[in-house]
């Protein structure tokens, strides 16, 4: 019996010392998986600062090899979601040196080369990232004289990068020759929404050109086309696209010399029109009663705002209130600056002939 107990007290310091062997294993084992674990995060977090560093590298190792100075801006970059490099004379050459971070950089969205100098060969340089990036929306390349050319290349790139939303292309001195090219961009599906051509010189045939396009167009819900030439013609043929559009919501047409025959036809265009909410028309050369034709398409779109300068002289209060007879939801807002040899209100020798002032008429619904 003794000899029994003897055995099984064995037995069972056999299995503590088994039970403890195994509980030092296991601890060991998952100190072993904390510290891989650990050693795997730590890892990561290199490898993503290394990310940075590489890239820094290699955009420094473009530089010289395009013999650029290298923009410190883009160095101290980091994960930043805008790059803006505006009025830094980096020419094409510069962009050439971009080139390689920006087609492979994961963070930057809006990128803004304002004022570069870029003309037609920095265009296509820039392009050419475009159609490798999926990562960037919004490109600014405002007063850099892309000319046709580049722009050409630009709208290429954005016909097979549906990332692209917002494009700013002012001053970049376009022409009738440009219009094509905008033309053909604005007749594919893309995902462009917002586009800037203001301050270039797109003219009567140019409106021409554009205004087709722009009423087959399915994606921009905001044009700028301020400071340009439409007028005559063009003015009339673009005030056509506008009423068969009918996804844009902001358009600005300021500064044109859209005149009387203009400011009716887009009065004409507003009537079947029901979608746009704001429309500048201001500085187009336009009369109290080109601004009573144009006011008459407010009777169908109720949510149009309308921003517009008209000439007016003495008549404009009689005329005013005819509008407002026939509009009642129409408000008139007159900043007159009378000339020097234009009498009071109170002469009685005033005529109808009198001399002209600027006023300022906002169209906003009651």
């Amino acid at each position: 019996m003794k000899g029994s107990d003897k055995e099984s007290t064995k037995n069972e310091d056999q299995e503590r010392e088994a039970a403890a062997t195994m509980s030092q294993a296991e601890a060991l084992e998952a100190k072993n998986l904390c510290t891989a674990d650990s050693h795997f995060a730590l890892e990561a977090e290199g490898t993503h600062g290394l990310g940075e560093q590489v890239m820094a590298t290699l955009y420094l190792e473009s530089c010289q090899a395009h013999s650029v100075v290298p923009a410190s801006r883009l160095l101290r970059q980091g994960s930043a979601s805008e790059l803006s490099l505006r009025h830094r004379g980096l020419g094409a050459q510069g962009v050439r040196a971009l080139a390689s971070t920006l087609t492979s950089n994961l963070y930057i969205k809006r990128l803004d080369l304002r004022d570069n100098g870029l003309c037609g060969a920095g265009a296509e340089a820039l392009a050419n990232v475009l159609c490798k990036n999926s990562v960037i929306s919004d490109v600014d390349v405002s007063e850099n004289q892309i000319g046709a050319a580049g722009l050409w290349a630009l709208c290429t790139a954005l016909a097979l990068n549906p990332t692209v939303q917002k494009m700013q292309l002012g001053g970049n001195g376009l022409e009738e020759k440009a219009a094509q090219h905008l033309a053909s961009l604005l007749l594919l599906h893309t995902g462009l929404r917002s586009l800037d051509l203001s301050y270039n010189q797109l003219n009567d045939l140019a409106g021409e050109i554009l205004g087709p396009a722009l009423a087959e167009n399915t994606g921009l819900t905001e044009l700028n086309l301020s400071w340009n030439h439409l007028r005559g013609p063009g003015a009339v043929a673009f005030a056509k696209g506008l009423e068969a559009n009918i996804f844009l919501k902001v358009l600005d047409i300021s500064h044109n010399g859209f005149g009387d025959s203009g400011a009716s036809a887009i009065g004409e265009a507003l009537k079947a029109n029901n979608v746009l909410e704001e429309l500048n028309m201001r500085n187009n050369r336009i009369s109290m009663a080109g601004a009573l034709r144009l006011g008459l398409g407010l009777q169908v779109n109720q949510t149009l705002r309308i921003l517009i300068d008209i000439q007016v002289n003495r008549e404009c209060d009689d005329l005013a209130n005819s509008v407002n007879t026939i509009l009642p939801g129409l408000c008139i807002k007159n900043n007159i600056s009378r000339r020097k040899d234009w009498p009071s209100a109170s002469t009685p020798s005033q005529t109808a002939s009198a001399p002209s002032a600027s006023g300022f008429i906002s169209s906003m619904p009651l």
